[in-house]
């Protein structure tokens, strides 16, 4: 199973035990408040907000913190003072990975990093050590329920979605970040509700981790690296076979 699918959904998983605790909605905020920074508070004029607030939503973080955030993005409130940077590694077995930060605090925050890395095996790497090997890319999911595959093919594709996959009970649709809106608004007036949507990282190939041990060394870093409150988002890119899945599930 492809490193992206497979961390996917152990993320959406966990993404709900993390919004119950408050956790997912700490990130979620941090994402609104460096785009706010960088972009301005309209949504309508800055993409990137557009779609940290869609994110927001799809886990009912309240309006009020949203709107918090972006104030603190733009300067109304303190405690905008975040880093952005991109940390690069590798985990056991030679599994590219990448994690995104957000960061008030860079002289705190790598050496926990490095430190995690090093618990399970990997080592962190230099910039640009792995980056070369995954491309970004837009998401766009949705239930398989809300149409069939002729429906979504036609409306996604129509939109400049460059693929419609079926992974397990939702439709997921890749596109170029550039049309990931256009997507989403087609649609929305087709009268499909995407059910998240999000910027990621695509391996452009991937790394068959078929030792069970190796595999579950590489799926604890990144649900420790997922964990760390600066850590944004994590890509890999392993392929797990079924065999060596099913002895860790």
């Amino acid at each position: 199973m492809a490193g992206h699918s497979h961390w996917a959904n152990i993320a959406r998983k966990k993404a709900v035990v993390d919004a119950k605790r408050g956790k997912l909605w700490s990130k979620l905020a941090k994402a609104i408040i460096v785009a706010a920074k960088h972009g301005g508070p309209d949504p309508d004029a800055n993409l990137r907000l557009r779609y940290a607030i869609d994110a927001a939503k799809a886990v009912s973080m309240p309006k009020d913190n949203i709107q918090r955030a972006i104030k603190t993005g733009t300067g109304e409130l303190k405690g905008g003072n975040l880093e952005e940077s991109m940390y690069e590694g590798y985990a056991a077995g030679g599994v590219a990975v990448m994690c995104e930060i957000l960061t008030d605090n860079k002289n705190r925050t790598a050496p926990e990093i490095r430190k995690i890395f090093e618990l399970c095996d990997g080592k962190l790497g230099g910039t640009g050590c792995v980056a070369y090997l995954f491309e970004r890319k837009g998401l766009v999911r949705l239930p398989q329920a809300a149409c069939d595959e002729d429906r979504i093919m036609e409306v996604a594709l129509e939109a400049g979605a460059e693929d419609v996959k079926a992974v397990d009970d939702r439709w997921e649709i890749m596109c170029d970040p550039a049309t990931m809106t256009d997507v989403i608004d087609a649609l929305k007036a087709a009268g499909l509700e995407p059910e998240s949507s999000e910027m990621t990282r695509i391996p452009t190939s991937t790394v068959e981790v078929d030792d069970v041990d190796t595999a579950r060394r590489v799926l604890t870093l990144m649900e420790r690296l997922d964990d760390h409150d600066d850590v944004q988002s994590v890509a890999a890119n392993f392929s797990i076979p079924d065999e060596a899945l099913a002895q860790l599930e």
